[in-house]
């Protein structure tokens, strides 16, 4: 396991390396397991919590940038942080696809987990999960990033 995220840090920006070994040690620390396997793009990099095999994240690698997915399951009970984002992850998450599950139940396959509603900027917004929270590694969002992650775990 330790050789396969070796292997995937090594394959990151060396500038985000320090970052994902980061956010790596404390989603693993005691609440998440680390699964990973090769994909086409890279490596799909997964953090499961223990307690209920739930996915929390996923790294995934696109053409502009390695991003991370965040299943933002309890994102109402903190959402309020969202308004404090950068402006360009706020236009990527009023950007994502609408959740059409959430809009009318029968759009969508009924094995899919449903999105998320939520407020940003007194907005409100129903988005689908695999796309709502999925913020490109920069030196702009990543501090932002590892608060979404600890918002998460604390309410998790």
């Amino acid at each position: 396991m330790n050789d396969n995220f070796n292997l995937f840090l090594s394959s990151v920006e060396e500038q985000y390396q320090d970052f994902v070994q980061e956010l790596h040690d404390l989603l693993t620390k005691d609440q998440c397991k680390c699964e990973i396997k090769p994909a086409k793009s890279g490596y799909l990099v997964s953090y499961v919590f223990l307690e209920n095999k739930k996915t929390l994240a996923n790294f995934v690698f696109r053409k502009s940038g390695i991003k991370l997915r965040i299943y933002a399951d309890h994102i109402e009970q903190y959402q309020e942080f969202l308004n404090s984002l950068p402006k360009k992850m706020k236009k990527e998450i009023c950007k994502a696809s609408l959740c059409k599950r959430l809009v009318n139940p029968n759009d969508c396959n009924p094995k899919c987990a449903m999105g998320y509603t939520f407020t940003l900027d007194d907005e409100q917004y129903q988005k689908c999960r695999f796309m709502a929270f999925m913020p490109t590694l920069s030196e702009e969002n990543n501090l932002f990033i590892k608060q979404f992650l600890i918002n998460e775990l604390a309410h998790h």
